[in-house]
């Protein structure tokens, strides 16, 4: 009897635990606001070298230096010194601070290259390096989010890249620096970098997201700086509702509009907790039949 309850007791712990486990490191979309429709966006200056594509808007406020476009192009808006390219810079304080309050983060350090990682939120107290390739693991989410906190510098060596799998998408994909960002030479780089400083992107290098610069400047070689955008979410046909009516049709089918923005995570946060809650309640109940059954 004495043996019973302390394996229940365990079982019960062990439960419990495992529980508050599956969302302890769970990650919350950071919300870009106006910053959100910049590719590039600086404080100080905006310097260019090269042929250059910038591919949304680009950005500078307070500063008033934007330069080298031509020979770069903006795809996009150019908001110099302006009343968009303010509250860009005020909605990216309010991002950077929302990204670095995250808690639960898993620690890492050093060179992030060789590692698989999947969705949550990463710290270093430090600065963080990249050579060779990082893979981030969607795990067939596309709502997946990615954070990283890094409490200095963010560098990645020439032709490093950060590879995207199973679902996980640039957008979704936060790097919120404590000082300043510099994108080695050919490297291929995913996700929005928020630097507290400078964005330096070396000759060639390629970002699948935005360059966002706090205080200081952005400086740009030869690279495409694509703004991500998330891909609106695929329904299955199997679970699509039969159409109650013929429809008519139209020459121009509906399109549903693509927002940028990540699809919402409450239905799996609401899993999160629902799943392990129902194990518990499943084993204490199971442990007290038992209990009733020794009596």
């Amino acid at each position: 009897m004495k043996k019973f309850s302390k394996v229940s007791i365990v079982l019960l712990l062990a439960a419990f635990v495992l529980s508050g486990s599956r969302s302890a490191f769970a990650a919350t979309a950071v919300n870009l606001g106006t910053a959100g429709n910049f590719a590039v966006l600086g404080a100080t200056t905006v310097t260019n070298t090269g042929s250059t594509v910038v591919n949304g808007d680009l950005g500078l406020s307070p500063g008033t230096s934007v330069t080298g476009f031509p020979p770069g192009t903006v795809n996009g808006i150019k908001h110099v010194t302006d009343a968009v390219a303010a509250q860009g810079q005020t909605d990216l304080v309010a991002a950077y601070n929302a990204a670095s309050s995250q808690t639960g983060a898993v620690t890492v350090s050093g060179d992030l290259g060789g590692r698989t990682l999947t969705p949550g939120v990463y710290n270093s107290a430090s600065s963080l390096g990249l050579t060779g390739t990082l893979t981030l693991d969607g795990q067939g989410n596309p709502s997946a989010v990615f954070i990283f906190q890094a409490g200095s510098t963010l560098t990645t060596q020439s032709a490093s890249r950060v590879s995207l799998v199973n679902g996980a998408q640039a957008c979704n994909v936060f790097w919120q620096v404590g000082s300043s960002a510099t994108l080695g030479t050919n490297s291929n780089f995913s996700g929005n970098i928020m630097a507290l400083s400078s964005i330096t992107a070396t000759t060639g290098a390629v970002i699948n997201g935005s360059v966002l610069a706090r205080n200081g400047a952005v400086t740009l070689d030869t690279n495409t700086v694509t703004k991500a955008t998330c891909a609106a979410p695929v329904v299955p046909p199997g679970l699509a509702f039969a159409p109650t009516s013929t429809p008519v049709p139209s020459a121009t089918p509906p399109q549903f509009p693509n927002t940028g923005i990540p699809p919402n995570n409450n239905s799996s946060a609401l899993w999160n907790i629902i799943i392990p809650t129902g194990a518990f309640l499943a084993l204490f109940a199971f442990c007290l039949a038992r209990k009733k059954r020794a009596i």
